[in-house]
């Protein structure tokens, strides 16, 4: 068939694998593994000595996401430079 949809597992088995695995922490453990894989190939060791959080990503965080940092803009016709 030409619509490549019929080729994948229904949604909702899908998705019940995903909040399994979720739940488990086999999602965590996949993306360690990868992760680790990807820096020894890269000639670094496989667990990071360091990381860095820049102020701006801390502050979304706290905020509840970059949602909450984004005044909400109003639209009430046309402006000067348009």
């Amino acid at each position: 068939m030409a619509n490549g949809a019929h080729d994948l597992p229904p949604w909702g088995t899908v998705w019940w694998y995903f909040r399994k695995w979720r739940a488990d922490g086999t999602w965590e453990r996949v993306e360690e593994a990868l992760r680790s894989q990807v820096r020894e190939r890269e000639g670094r060791d496989a667990t990071p000595s360091a990381a860095i959080i820049d102020s701006q990503s801390v502050k979304a965080t706290e905020k509840g996401g970059l949602g909450a940092m984004t005044p909400t803009r109003r639209y009430l016709g046309a402006n000067a430079t348009s």
